[in-house]
This record gives structure tokens, sequence and C-alpha cells, in this order.
């Protein structure tokens, strides 16, 4: 039995959790750094589904090796990480987890002829500047920040559209995007925002936003950026007496975001994708999970739909050629642990991606 193994001096780790490869794949995300709870989502939701479809036989007759690699949700890293897969003739890569990583990682891919399917990464700019430049090898298994705007802006509408609405992003390619999509959500709505700021990923102390917040009499604040800062933000509020609703994205169902928060976090609201984890047909694979002691959370389950895909894509076109992939992923309704999947020529899913959900007593439910 042969490891891959690999190291950089970018702190690229590459770890495989499987026999030589026949077919070769990788999950990229963000196993270290301040996003590495959301790493462990994938990694476990990937290497399940892996484990699952070995277990029936792999694909096209052959078992699928999954190699894990870390980027630490850093483009350059991501780079790296993504220059290192191809070399070692990678057939297919899920991932990244942030946009940030996603975007620059995928034109390596590109030029690489790897079928690239992030689980998680949601701006828009990934699968539109992809399709304008004429690749093929670019799709995403979630929603677009410009549908996850859509339904934070009409939420805020919907509950605050005569109170003092506060948006703060922390300028990141994730954080601003949705920040963008909300602002225009809102603006399509009549309402304007009354403080409209930045912060920077890896704060701490938002001492001085809060004032500014509690001067404008805030009673909505809209972020756009990744549950650490989030956090901070509301534990932070309350601390200092403002009691406004702290409404966020797709970046907070992770219990890390209620350790930080504590019962600061009451209340709080995100955007995500639908439970998938109600629907019968993921029960058996959800009750996997919770045998193991490892309950799918977050974007556990979205990992595992995109091997699904993969996998199916590949039977379908008898190939794990990219040309050959790509008319398949385009011709074919996928059937996956959070429902069917089908693709537009963009390679954007065509089903609606976003619901509201809320934290309760340390545990988050959708509304």
């Amino acid at each position: 039995m042969r490891k891959i193994i690999a190291t950089m001096a970018t702190a690229l780790a590459l770890a495989s959790g499987a026999a030589q490869a026949d077919i070769p794949i990788a999950l990229v995300g963000p196993m270290t750094g301040s996003n590495a709870t959301f790493g462990e989502q994938l990694k476990r939701g990937a290497q399940q589904a892996v484990d699952d479809i070995n277990a029936k036989g792999g694909v096209l007759g052959q078992k699928l090796a999954l190699t894990i690699a870390d980027d630490a949700c850093d483009p350059k890293q991501a780079v790296a990480v993504a220059n290192q897969l191809a070399s070692k003739n990678i057939a297919f890569v899920a991932g990244h987890f942030c946009s940030g990583s996603s975007i620059p990682a995928s034109a390596i891919y590109n030029e690489a002829g790897i079928l690239q399917i992030s689980p998680a990464s949601t701006a828009a700019a990934l699968t539109e500047d992809a399709f304008k430049k004429g690749w093929n090898n670019v799709y995403r298994a979630c929603g677009r920040d410009d549908q996850q705007g859509q339904v934070a802006g009409a939420y805020v509408v919907a509950h605050f559209k005569d109170k003092p609405i506060a948006i703060v992003d922390d300028k990141s390619a994730y954080g601003r995007g949705i920040a963008d999509e909300t602002r225009k959500a809102l603006a399509a709505a009549g309402v304007k925002e009354v403080l409209d700021e930045s912060i920077t990923v890896g704060d701490q102390d938002f001492t001085a936003l809060v004032s500014k917040m509690k001067q404008a009499r805030v009673e909505a604040i809209f972020f756009g950026g990744y549950q650490k800062e989030a956090a901070l933000i509301v534990r932070q509020a309350r601390e200092q007496g403002l009691t406004a609703t702290l409404i966020s994205d797709s970046a907070l169902p992770t219990p890390e975001f209620w350790a930080i928060a504590g019962s600061s976090g009451e209340g709080t609201l995100f955007t995500f994708a639908p439970d998938w984890r109600k629907r019968p047909a993921a029960q058996a694979v959800v009750d996997e999970f919770e045998k193991a002691g490892a309950p799918p959370e977050g974007f556990t389950l979205q990992a595992y739909a995109t091997i699904q895909i993969y996998a199916q894509a590949a039977e379908a076109a008898k190939s794990i050629k990219l040309p050959d992939l790509v008319k398949a992923l385009q011709a074919t309704t996928f059937e996956t642990v959070t429902g069917e999947i089908k693709f537009d020529e963009k390679g954007d899913i065509k089903r609606a991606g976003f619901v509201v959900w809320q934290w309760h007593d340390g545990k988050y439910a959708e509304l």
C-alpha cells in the first residue's frame, strides 16, 4: 500500500486515506486556519461518500482514492495546492471552500483539464468568469451569492423595512460579495441602510463599530463574512447594550459560532441551504454519520453530494476525461443526498439554493 505524501514551503498538506488510486480524486478546503471547522465538515462528507461508493463497486469498475488537501482559505496556498494536484494527475477536485481560493485555483485546473466542482463557494464570479472565458471545467454544488443576497434582503425588508439597518462586510471575496448582493436586494425594495461599514478578517475589537451602530440606533445588522467575526460582533454588541438582530450568511452553520458568541448569539439569523438532513432519501446517510458520532453539520452533505455527482457523471460518460464528463454534466440530472441536481450552461445548479436559519439555545435550525 502506498500513501501519497507531499510537503511544501507554503504549508501545503496532502494526505491520502486510501490505497493507491485507481481513480485519484481530491477534496480541497481549509484543513487548518480560521475556517478549519468547515474543512473538517467537507472532509467527513467527501470521505464517507468515497467509502460508500467504493463499497458498491466504485466508479467504472475502479475504486476512488481520495486525497485531502489544505488551502487554509488562502488564495496563494490554493494556487500552490492546485499546481501540486495537477502535477499528480488528479482526475477531479471537489473544492475549494472559500470563493477566494476557488477562483484563482480554477485557472490551474482549467489549464490542466481537471474538473472542479465546489461544494461551498458561492461567489457568482466563480462560474460567471469561467463561462466568459470559455472554460467548461468549473461547477458548483451550492447556490450563488446573488441568490443568497436576494433571500437575505427579502427577509430584512419583510421584518426591518422601517427600522435602522447596518450592513457590514469583511472585505473578502465571499463576505463582500454577499453583502453587495444584499445591498442590491434592499435597494431594489427601496430600503437604504443607515450604516455601511467594512472590517478586516482577523479583527477582534469591534468597539468602535458597535458604538457607531448604537449611535444610529441600529435594529438589524447584516454581516457578510465568516463565523468568528460574526460571533465577536454580536457578543460585543450585547456587552455594550445593543440588542440589534444579527443576520448573516452561509458561514454560520458551525458550532464554533456559538462557542464564541455564547448566549449573545441567541436569535441570530443566517442564510444557508435547506436542511438536507430532513430529506427521507438522505436518512440512511445521515444515520451513518450519527452512528459514527459525527452528525452531518453544515457543508458535510454538500461535500457528499459533490462526490456523488462526479461518480454519476463518470458512469454516465463511461469516461473520466474532461470533455466526456462535461457532456454528462450538462445532460444528466443527478440524484444526490441533497436532492436532484441539474446544472445550467454556466455550471450553476438550477434549483433555489437558500433559506433562512436561526440560532437558538446553542443549536441552529431552518425557520
